[in-house]
């Protein structure tokens, strides 16, 4: 049986990292190209016996290139093209940490049928790894870009992930919060922001700026190497702050405590 600590990783996987498998697919344009013209199911799941359908999963619909992405849901396997399937929540989390062995390889369900769409889910899934394991900010603007963007998108969705699924420390805040929002950003690149909403117990993370009033707090880069200088923990944030790369629009205290949600999610996802 999957601990709570192993729950709380998988789900971050799932509702978090997984997702972004449609932003790097649609943003690298070698890798769109791949799915112009294809039409599937693809599933990525852990067996676990606790499970109410016997796994945890989530799958993608792919249209033409249309990504349909739901997560933490299981489809059925007479509807799923090709799956990724981990014998258990541990060794699917094994897998993601870069633990890459015959103890943590998933069946390949469908491969033989389907081995061209195995091969181009498996670069983005590569692509997906290879940024959200980088050390240091590549010099390519383009992919610190794509890199910021993906850790925007898993550390908003994380932080709601581990809310939804009762991490005490996120839940008791969110259950004092009044209806706040907490925005990610980068000066002049509306495209790369996203947020955090949340309000009496309830989070909802988005992508994109949030429209319908200005954040409560928001965590406001000068640019996209400044940002992955504290996503990568490679910049002292104070330090950041003193030099300007990093602007914290509202109460510190509330940045503080954002901020140590933002590490607690890493740490899951690491």
């Amino acid at each position: 049986m999957a601990s709570r600590e192993d729950i709380f990783t998988n789900k971050v996987f799932l509702c978090g990292a997984l997702p972004l498998m449609k932003t790097i697919a649609n943003d690298v344009p070698e890798l769109a190209k791949k799915f112009a013209n294809t039409h599937a199911v693809i599933q990525v799941s852990a067996l676990d016996p606790d499970a109410p359908e016997g796994k945890y999963a989530t799958h993608f619909i792919i249209n033409s290139g249309e990504w349909v992405v739901h997560a933490d849901k299981v489809c059925d396997r007479e509807h799923t093209h090709l799956e990724l399937e981990f014998k258990s929540v541990e060794s699917m989390n094994a897998f993601f940490k870069g633990k890459i062995g015959p103890s943590t390889l998933p069946k390949m369900r469908g491969a033989l049928k389907h081995p061209a769409l195995l091969a181009s889910f498996m670069m983005v899934l590569l692509k997906m790894s290879s940024l959200l394991t980088a050390t240091s900010a590549p010099e390519d603007e383009e992919t610190q870009k794509l890199m910021v963007k993906c850790f925007f998108y898993l550390l908003s969705s994380g932080i709601s992930t581990l809310n939804k699924n009762g991490h005490e420390e996120i839940h008791e805040w969110a259950l004092k919060s009044p209806d706040r929002v907490y925005a990610f950003a980068v000066d002049n690149h509306p495209e790369v922001s996203a947020y955090i909403r949340v309000k009496a117990g309830k989070t909802r993370a988005g992508r994109g700026e949030y429209k319908r009033a200005m954040p409560f707090f928001t965590f406001r880069f000068d640019s996209f190497k400044s940002a992955l200088g504290i996503l990568l923990s490679t910049d002292d944030m104070l330090e950041s702050v003193k030099t300007g790369k990093l602007v914290m629009d509202g109460a510190p205290e509330f940045g503080g405590q954002i901020g140590a949600f933002m590490f607690m999610v890493g740490d899951y996802a690491k």
